[in-house]
Formats: C-alpha cells, sequence, structure tokens
C-alpha cells in the first residue's frame, strides 16, 4: 500500500465521530427506515432458522446419526466467509442503483428461486419414510446460506447509513429484534404448521388430516416473499448518496483487503478474536444437543416448538426494555457478568435431560405430565434470558466500534468471529457425543449399535441397544471446565478492553 492511502485510509486514523453516537436517538423521519431495516434482518434470519429445523425434523423421524447432524452443520459455514465477502461488498456496486442494492436485489432474488426451486423437490427429498436424500438438501441449504451470508454484511453496512447518525444504535435493536423473528418463522413454522396434531389440538374445531400447510407450500410461500420484497425495494427505496467515504472517493477491492489485514493486526483486535472464537464453547453442548436428547428421550417435536415459540415472544417483549440500558458505553460489562450464571445453568439443562425418561416414561408409554411441561418451559425460559441478554449486549458493542465508512467490513469480521465461536464446538460437540457414548446390543456384544443399521440389526435378532455411557453428560462437563476457563482469563482483559477508545 503507497504512503498517500495509507495516511488517507490507515484505520489507525479513520474513527467514527462519537459525539454522533452520544446524541440523544429519536426516530421521528426515519421510523419508515427502521421497519425496513427490521424487515430486511427478519428475512436474512430466516435461512438460519431453516437450518436449525431441518435437524430436528430428521431427528424426530428417527432417520439420522448425530454424525450424519454433525455433517448437515456444514449448511451453516458460508457464514463463517462473511469477512471475506465484505471487502467486495463494500467497494464493488453499481452507482446509479445504490451501494447497498446493487448487492441486495440481486441476492435476495436468488434466495426466493431457490426457495421455489426446493418446494417443487422437497417431499422427494424428505420422504415420511425410508432414507432423505441428505446431499442435496446440504447443497440447497448451503446454497441459500452463502447468498444469505453476502446479504448479512449488506444489511449490516446498510444498517450503519440507512438512519441519521444519531438512530444509529437503533440497527443492534432492528438486529436483535428481527433476525429472531426470522429464525422463529423458519424453525417452527415448517414442524407446527405442518403437524396433523398440533393443528387438530388447537386450531381446528374438527379435526382432519394433514397440517394448516405442507413444507412444500411453506417453502414456495417464502420463495414468493423474497422475489416480491425484492422487488419493491428496487422500485420505492432510495438508497443515500455514498457521502461516507473519505473524500467521496471509491475505494478498491484491494485497498479493502488491505484495509481488512491492517485491522487485523491490531493487538486489541487479536485479542477480540480469540475471546469471541472461544467464548461460545462453554455454552455449545448445552444448547441443539440438548433438544435432540429431549426428542431421542419420548418428548414430541412439537411440544418443544411449542415452548420455543413462547421464548421468542419474551424475546421480543425483552429487546423492547433493555436495547436503551445495554447500549452505553460498558456493554461488555453485561456480557462477562451472565458468563457464570449461564455456564451454571448448563447443569440445570443436563439435569433435566438426565431425569426426562423417568418422569415421562410411565411403564412403556410415553405420556408427559403437565408439571413436567412447566419444568421444562421455565428451564428453557431462564437459558434463553440469559442469551438473549449476552447477544444484545455483544451486538450493541459490535455497532459502537463500527467505522460506517467501511461498516460492511468491520460489522462482518465482528459477527464472523462470534459466528465461528459458536459454529466450530457446536459442530465438535456433537461429532464428541457420537465419539464418547458407547452401547451394545443385548444378544450381541460384539454390535456397538452404532449406525442405523446395526441397530436394525440387533432388533431383528431379538435384542434391544442398551447405552451404558452417554458421551452427552462427559461433553456437557467438558464445556463447563472450558468455558470456566474462559471466563477467568478474558474477564479483566475485556473489561480494560471495552475502556480503551477505539480509533477505527
Amino acid at each position: 500500500m503507497d504512503k498517500s492511502y495509507k495516511d488517507e485510509y490507515d484505520p489507525e486514523e479513520v474513527r467514527v465521530n462519537k459525539s454522533t453516537v452520544t446524541n440523544t436517538p429519536n426516530l421521528k423521519g426515519d421510523w419508515l427506515n427502521f421497519y425496513l431495516l427490521l424487515f430486511l434482518y427478519i428475512l436474512q434470519g430466516f435461512p438460519i432458522g431453516l437450518s436449525s429445523t431441518f435437524p430436528i425434523i430428521l431427528q424426530s423421524r428417527k432417520m439420522v446419526t448425530y454424525e450424519e447432524q454433525a455433517l448437515f452443520s456444514i449448511v451453516l459455514w458460508p457464514y463463517t466467509m462473511k469477512v471475506l465477502f465484505a471487502p467486495l461488498v463494500d467497494s464493488l456496486y453499481i452507482k446509479r442503483i445504490g451501494r447497498r442494492k446493487s448487492w441486495l436485489l440481486p441476492i435476495q432474488f436468488l434466495i426466493g428461486t431457490i426457495l421455489i426451486y426446493t418446494s417443487k423437490n422437497i417431499d422427494n427429498w424428505l420422504p415420511e419414510t425410508g432414507k432423505p436424500n441428505l446431499r442435496m438438501i446440504i447443497c440447497v441449504i448451503f446454497s441459500i446460506n452463502v447468498l444469505s451470508a453476502i446479504q448479512d454484511v449488506v444489511v449490516d453496512a446498510w444498517s450503519l447509513t440507512m438512519m441519521k447518525k444519531n438512530n444509529v444504535g437503533y440497527g443492534a435493536t432492528c438486529n436483535s429484534v428481527g433476525l429472531p423473528i426470522g429464525m422463529f418463522i423458519a424453525s417452527v413454522g415448517p414442524i407446527l404448521l405442518v403437524s396433523e396434531d398440533i393443528n387438530n389440538k388447537y386450531f381446528r374445531v374438527t379435526p382432519t388430516t394433514g397440517g394448516l400447510m405442507t413444507l412444500q407450500s411453506f417453502m414456495y410461500l417464502w420463495g414468493i416473499i423474497f422475489v416480491l420484497i425484492t422487488i419493491l425495494i428496487g422500485i420505492f427505496k432510495k438508497e443515500k448518496c455514498n457521502s461516507l467515504e473519505l473524500d467521496h472517493k471509491r475505494i478498491s477491492v484491494f485497498q479493502n483487503y488491505k484495509l481488512l489485514w491492517n485491522i487485523l493486526k491490531k493487538p486489541e483486535i487479536k485479542l477480540l478474536a480469540i475471546a469471541l472464537l472461544t467464548a461460545r464453547f462453554g455454552f455449545s453442548a448445552m444448547e441443539a444437543p440438548s433438544n435432540l436428547k429431549l426428542i431421542d428421550a419420548g418428548v414430541s417435536k412439537d411440544d418443544i416448538m411449542i415452548i420455543v415459540t413462547g421464548m421468542y415472544a419474551m424475546k421480543f417483549i425483552m429487546t423492547t426494555f433493555l436495547s436503551k440500558h445495554i447500549s452505553g458505553p460498558k456493554c461488555m460489562d453485561y456480557y462477562l457478568t451472565m458468563t457464570p450464571i449461564r455456564l451454571f445453568w448448563s447443569i440445570t439443562c443436563m439435569g433435566l435431560v438426565y431425569y426426562t425418561p423417568s418422569l415421562i416414561n410411565n411403564n412403556g408409554d410415553i405420556k408427559v405430565p403437565v408439571y413436567y411441561y412447566c419444568l421444562l418451559a421455565l428451564i428453557f425460559a431462564v437459558n434463553e434470558l440469559l442469551s438473549f441478554f449476552m447477544l444484545l449486549a455483544l451486538y450493541a458493542f459490535f455497532c459502537r466500534l463500527s467505522d460506517p465508512c467501511f461498516g460492511g467490513t468491520y460489522m462482518a469480521l465482528f459477527n464472523t468471529l462470534y459466528f465461528l465461536g459458536w459454529l466450530i464446538p457446536n459442530t465438535l460437540v456433537l461429532q464428541m457425543i457420537d465419539f464418547l457414548t458407547f452401547s451394545t446390543c443385548s444378544n450381541d456384544i460384539k454390535n456397538n449399535c452404532l449406525t442405523p443399521d446395526l441397530k436394525n440389526v440387533c432388533a431383528a435378532n431379538g435384542g434391544s441397544c442398551g447405552v451404558y455411557v452417554d458421551g452427552y453428560y462427559i461433553t456437557i462437563f467438558i464445556s463447563i471446565v472450558v468455558g470456566s476457563i474462559w471466563y477467568f482469563v478474558f474477564r479483566n482483559r475485556l473489561k480494560n478492553y471495552q475502556l480503551i477508545r477505539m480509533r477505527v
């Protein structure tokens, strides 16, 4: 990089005008932008929710092993590449269309098209009985997530400039509310709306076959929604001019990648990167694996989704009360305060999984008592409250650090590090559970029952598979130990780190 560019664009010399952040927020004249940004985040959350609902469907139909679940988790890996897309998003655009619309319009249109294509084939790929076409499902969801990851960069960057400067903090609110709504629709809809039992019980006067929708119609509907919203944004939303770049100069792709490299070399960023990459390991074994273990124990996926629905409603209410209070200069204090509490709560979740079979199994018949649902809802609620509170604090921290001139790059970097810190242990713990679980067939000690085929062989010979060491509990213990070490290593460092005036 030549000296003139370094002097002009070096991250040590480029900073957000902090005075604009401290101005009193006022959405007067910004409400339409606020709701548009909120809706864009809803669309952004939809592919993530879709990626989480397929493992539950597959697990409930006894179609896959935990190892195959770990394989399916690669569909979320495109979100780890956001930081590589960001310099392209910040640099390449058609000025006449708009810096962010140049990317948003074709990406959302493609997502809608793929959803429509998937709807035409999903019944063949995911039959009610038999082996699913896991390869095609993974390929399609992976492709959607590649596009969604780029869309994520675009929307995060646009959130820094769409509203007035004194309202930039509301970008975190739109993110924290919109993403869960999109994830909720995509994760709960394909299960509850498709469920015959749930719809006969809660939505119909006269019971009949089938749900309110089929999985095929659900995917088709949202494909159409993506396409229509994209067309409306293209026609009616006018983007502000690109005046945030210093001296109104357009920065090349190479210069943006060089900027990213300079940012990554900063000592503060290195420390933050290590902390974010390891922060979620302490909670990873408590999250998705716990739901899968409850389904294995006999809890209906429909019942779990009903409770999850209540959790989302609680998140939306929380955001209204908490957004203004945790967006101050010490966001990380809130995150660090909640960390040991949530680690302790992992033990409670583990206890629930352990006692679930004895609480719902009545002489071989699965019968879930009302008090169990209350207990399950309570444990889920506390865990979600802690998790969401920590997420709000962290996202507010990211927004305060990000420079609007290079918003896509900064927000993508922070979000990529945090997402990697969730995805890596999430994939790892699923592998660990399988690896650390030891089973045997009751009438054939050589049969370890590791695969569905071996379980079928055991059953065909009149035996039954019994687990004598469950890797889930070992993995939970390891996660809590690692999380505790993380807390004591990074607690004081991150508290001091948030007090540094970042020169971004």
